[in-house]
């Protein structure tokens, strides 16, 4: 089984650039300047189906086609690594431990879009992958593969690191943009859409760390190899992860459309003794619950939405029979709440009544009458009604809780307790 993108991460440690050299580092970027142009690149990724890892899933060639090749200005090309999805860790994985497939597919993706200018917008967490990833650049720069006249080539890209201020709210890239701008972190009305207006009102691409860690690869072996590394359409691998009390918590990368057992069970090697499985988010925090039924449905885009939920980050959060479901669901919505960045009504209103809801449930106050709240806050705050995906994504693991584990929510108002107030959660 090929796993391109962590084949060479050392057990610890990142790769250094001259040891990415020896494995083939750098040889797509000489290949795209000497033998491609940017529209042949851009037509490359898109007939490989690269699909964005950042949770959204959109056709990254696509993407890209988007953007204007001829107006005057900079262009500008960001990585997202801002991985602040509650369970999701994969991006991590990559900057800690392989920085330079990153900085070489950031540098060939700015050149098919034409961009003068990139950033890593890094999570303001990551204190060692800041540290790595200021080497990379460096290094990067040193052996002239940023800068003026990439390779003695016509192209020239400056890149820098800039770490956020720790809001969630800057996954959504146009908040990302307002954020790297020195502004409040806000969404954007759309359109226009930041490959037309985006960083200071000029055509900008923001990808996912995953996503943009692809392109040697892709460049290298080319979109018949990344489809056939897939079990499904989508292709190529993914990075999934499991957290929750399994055996072995963690991260793989694997083929695309792996089945849920497959990950759980050969693994992350199953759940702890004493322990049973009653339910999953696929993909971080923002996402529906997948139960028992769906153990076989196949991880990947098509298969998690024909279920019910998201593949989002591809990283699994699971809930055993010992923790609440209700504590569980109170605690996201009460991160949610947090992150709220207020710029709309029913976000910044509803998440917070909701959080209150739901404490008065855990508390042994609830009511009959909260549950319908409840019901009736989902709806309120599902897509279309919110000016960015943070409430509809917080409604995820809600109401799909309401839907499989109601006995629970039932149980609390009954008992007015938490009937699982004597187990640890």
């Amino acid at each position: 089984m090929e796993r391109p993108l962590t084949q060479h991460i050392p057990v610890s440690g990142a790769l250094h650039l001259r040891e990415y050299e020896a494995v083939g580092g750098y040889t797509a970027l000489r290949k795209v300047m000497q033998q491609m142009t940017p529209g042949e690149v851009t037509a490359l990724v898109k007939d490989a189906n690269l699909r964005g890892r950042g949770g959204a899933g959109f056709s990254t060639g696509m993407k890209w086609s988007f953007v204007p090749m001829d107006v005057p200005g900079p262009k500008y090309l960001i990585a997202n690594a801002d991985e602040m999805e509650p369970g999701t860790f994969k991006d991590r994985w990559l900057l800690e431990g392989n920085p330079h497939q990153l900085l070489e597919g950031m540098i060939i993706s700015a050149y098919a879009i034409q961009a003068t200018q990139a950033f890593v917008f890094l999570r303001w967490a990551y204190k060692e992958a800041a540290d790595i990833m200021r080497r990379a650049i460096a290094d990067a720069y040193t052996a002239g593969y940023l800068g003026k006249n990439i390779l003695g080539k016509d192209f020239s890209l400056e890149m820098q690191l800039h770490t956020g201020v720790g809001r969630y709210m800057c996954g959504e890239e146009t908040a990302l943009l307002n954020s790297l701008e020195g502004r409040r972190a806000t969404p954007r009305a759309k359109p226009p859409f930041p490959q037309v207006s985006g960083l200071f009102g000029k055509p900008t691409i923001v990808n996912n760390v995953e996503t943009l860690s692809w392109m040697p690869h892709i460049v290298n072996n080319g979109e018949e190899w990344f489809k056939s590394l897939s079990y499904t359409a989508d292709g190529g691998t993914k990075i999934y992860g499991v957290s929750g009390k399994v055996n072995k918590p963690g991260a793989w990368e694997l083929p695309m459309g792996i089945t849920m057992r497959e990950l759980l069970e050969d693994h992350a090697g199953g759940m702890k003794n004493g322990y049973r499985f009653r339910g999953a988010l696929p993909g971080g925090a923002s996402t529906d619950f997948l139960t028992e039924e769906h153990m076989d449905i196949k991880m990947d885009f098509a298969g998690v939405a024909a279920a019910g939920s998201r593949l989002g980050t591809g990283t699994m959060v699971v809930l055993d029979d010992q923790t609440c479901p209700v504590g569980f669901v109170h605690n996201l919505e009460h991160f949610f709440a947090q992150e709220s960045c207020g710029f709309c009504t029913p976000c910044r209103e509803g998440l917070p009544w909701t959080e209150k809801l739901l404490l008065s449930l855990e508390n042994g106050t609830g009511t009959t009458q909260d549950l319908q709240l409840l019901d009736m806050h989902t709806k309120l705050m599902g897509p279309g009604n919110t000016f960015c995906a943070l409430a509809p994504g917080a409604m995820e693991p809600l109401q799909s809780a309401l839907k499989y584990f109601r006995e629970d929510f039932e149980q609390h108002i009954k008992e007015k307790k938490c009937p699982y107030a004597d187990h640890s959660h």
